[in-house]
């Protein structure tokens, strides 16, 4: 039988070179490194013949592998963060990462609430810190080549500890702000472990310049122990020719609670990959998106809930708004497994869109062993009502400004969800700014 050899992109190639040379360089376990970077190699860049990726084709996406970038100088760091504006006046203790790296000097490590700890992503891979061992507390998240490449490359990020019962007031925001210059890739990683009964609200925010085609993979992974509660708000503000990959896997103990909201209006290509797992009774999570795209860009938000334990609750709700020829991706499912009797679940993805030109791809799922359940889902994809925008103008508001009501209003019921006040107005002045920048 003949030998078949597979052809490998210029990226799948690049990135095989960077690893070789960086691997032993990086701090932490070279092995699960080198287990990681196997495994993505073994799958290579995903593209449209995968299904999970049949509308994100990331091998198309990524047509040269960009080398880690460096720590910046304090300077540049500094310049960087004064144009940062997510979350920018919501108050909070921030760790601030330029071009993928933690700056002590534009963070407060020193000023973090009581009852948090934090610890450099660095020192604990070098000190073997036994909070790393609790990475990837989703089983499917290791079984995606994104996650595992971010798991090869990571270089920086946080271990955020929050102790038991632990009601923490200020949040924390992890701000992450990419310069311009010359393409360059990031790999952070941030775990997050809240105790029995803890209640913490965690921002983040990624934002960066035009004109430079960096590639950033950041992963949050989340272990939420027993009655705790994690507010989560995430906001991709990335420059306008960044291919930016994100994953949140979240573990939910008995009676706990997450809300993540993401929300969209940056980079050209972008797939932000949620993975939940209800391993103890009575879980419950709200996981909303809203997301807005302008001429050229695709955004894919990829959901799975996997209820593995009794009476979850889990609320999934999806708001995309498409001008020009962008292309919207929504893929959810949620799974309930035999044992996960009682389980709630419904899941539900709306789609706006203010051009002819703009497309939509939903693909909602259920997968269901269990015969005591209430699931349900949704995908609704349509245009501005006349009806609406004709009383809008009839009572004297030029087009425009009728649309951009209308379009707040649709996206409204996802950012509504935010419980944290300061972060809800935020993400309302990115809708508004996005919806300045189309008139």
């Amino acid at each position: 039988m003949a030998d078949i050899t597979t052809l490998r992109t210029a990226a799948e190639t690049g990135l095989s070179k960077l690893f070789e040379v960086r691997r032993l360089k990086l701090p932490g376990s070279a092995i699960a490194r080198e287990e990681a970077f196997r495994f993505f190699e073994a799958a290579g860049l995903p593209h449209r013949r995968v299904e999970a990726f049949k509308y994100s084709d990331l091998r198309a996406a990524l047509r040269e592998a960009a080398p880690p970038a460096e720590a910046p100088g304090a300077e540049t760091a500094r310049e960087a963060v004064k144009a940062a504006k997510g979350f920018a006046e919501t108050e909070a203790a921030r760790l601030t990462f330029v071009n993928g790296h933690l700056v002590p000097a534009l963070s407060d490590l020193g000023a973090l609430p009581a009852g948090v700890t934090v610890t450099p992503l660095t020192e604990a891979l070098t000190d073997g810190d036994p909070l790393t061992q609790r990475f990837a507390p989703v089983a499917q998240a290791n079984e995606n080549p994104i996650y595992q490449l971010n798991t090869a490359f990571m270089a920086d990020g946080a271990l955020i500890r929050v102790e038991a019962g632990a009601k923490v007031e200020r949040p924390v925001h992890l701000r992450f702000v990419a310069t311009g210059g010359e393409a360059f890739s990031t790999a952070t990683r941030t775990l997050v472990v809240l105790e029995e009964g803890a209640e913490f609200t965690l921002f983040e925010s990624h934002e960066g310049p035009g004109g430079t085609a960096y590639q950033p993979n950041d992963a949050l992974d989340a272990i939420i122990e027993d009655g705790a509660v994690l507010r989560h708000t995430r906001l991709n503000a990335e420059g306008a020719e960044a291919v930016a990959l994100s994953t949140i896997s979240v573990r939910l103990g008995a009676g706990s609670h997450v809300e993540t909201v993401n929300v969209v209006a940056g980079a050209v290509f972008s797939r932000h990959q949620i993975y939940l797992l209800f391993a103890g009774d009575d879980a419950t999570a709200a996981v909303n998106g809203a997301t807005m795209l302008g001429d050229g860009q695709l955004a894919d938000s990829t959901l799975l809930a996997d209820h593995a334990a009794v009476g979850g609750v889990s609320r999934e709700q999806f708001k995309t708004v498409i001008d020009g020829d962008a292309t919207g991706v929504f893929q959810g499912k949620i799974i309930v497994q035999q044992v996960a009797q009682k389980t709630d679940g419904k899941m539900k993805s709306d789609c706006l869109l203010l051009s002819d030109e703009g497309q939509m791809m939903n693909k909602p799922e259920l997968e269901i062993f269990a015969d005591d359940v209430a699931c349900g889902h949704g995908a609704t994809c349509g245009a501005i009502d006349d009806d609406l925008l004709f009383y809008l103008m009839a009572r004297g508001l030029p087009r425009a400004e009728a649309e951009g009501l209308l379009v707040q209003a649709f996206l409204g019921e996802a950012l509504e969800s935010i419980t944290h006040e300061g972060a809800r107005e935020a993400m309302i002045g990115v809708v508004e700014t996005w919806l300045a920048g189309r008139r």
